[in-house]
């Protein structure tokens, strides 16, 4: 898919970390971008310097979502395009200090990263199987992930998280295979360690020994990079169900 003013985004987590950076490459490339966040200062901030717009949206409740995708489709048309970066990362072991790991905690992560990835990728897809092909292809629609390598590799304390990432890494395959008759790829990236806020907060040397771990190249990821393989995801009319680790080569130890 050529991305142009006719390919709209919407990216949900897009006012911070990995979601914005996306915002911002398709912004670059001309694609009009919508973003949904739940931080609606920084999200109105960076949808105005991208001349796009934002929706003040909870992904894990499908009425919100409805909501968000009529006022950023109003403004810019059917997007074509989705990027799910959205989620939360809580901390907690099965069992901690004899106490059993918080249920409502663990429901929330998957309501959230899980529940919100799917309720925005069923109701983009609805937007895109409605819409008239964009290719010669018959392509109507590109629909991305954010998996995590703790789906595949979940550390102590990440019971939550790795569950609700496993999940959208077995989702990825049937949705694809759901609407493959009406042009709709769906696709996921599974990302390491990134330079997100959340370790720009982090001392340097903290950072410096997490880029260590990666064998090759020996650093945090750049939310550029994420961006960049989202670019080409979309892009490539052949990419389609695939999970892309994007790593450096890791495999997250126990701790």
């Amino acid at each position: 898919m050529q991305i142009s003013s006719a390919t709209p985004i919407v990216v949900t987590g897009g006012a911070s970390g990995l979601g914005e950076a996306v915002a911002r490459a398709f912004a670059a490339a001309g694609a009009p971008v919508g973003i949904f966040d739940m931080n609606a200062e920084r999200g109105e901030a960076v949808a105005a310097e991208l001349g796009g717009t934002f929706a003040l949206v909870d992904v894990s409740d499908p009425e919100s979502v409805r909501a968000g995708f009529a006022k950023v489709r109003a403004a810019n048309g059917q997007e074509r395009i989705l990027m799910n970066c959205a989620g939360i990362g809580p901390a907690a072991k099965t069992v901690s200090k004899g106490a059993a790991h918080d249920p409502g905690l663990f429901m929330k992560a998957l309501a959230v990263n899980l529940g919100g990835s799917f309720n925005c990728a069923s109701q983009a897809a609805e937007g895109m199987v409605a819409a008239a092909p964009v290719t010669e292809d018959g392509e109507r629609g590109v629909i991305i992930n954010t998996a995590s390598v703790a789906a595949y590799d979940g550390q102590v304390g990440q019971v939550a998280y790795a569950a609700s990432k496993g999940g959208i890494v077995g989702m990825t395959l049937p949705m694809a295979r759901d609407l493959s008759r009406d042009g709709v790829r769906v696709n996921t990236i599974a990302p390491g360690i990134f330079l997100t806020p959340l370790l720009h907060q982090l001392p340097q040397e903290v950072q410096d020994s997490l880029g260590q771990q990666v064998p090759f190249p020996s650093r945090l990821g750049k939310p550029e990079e994420f961006a960049s393989l989202a670019l080409e995801i979309a892009r490539n009319a052949m990419l389609n169900a695939e999970v892309i680790r994007l790593d450096g080569a890791i495999r997250m130890a126990p701790r």
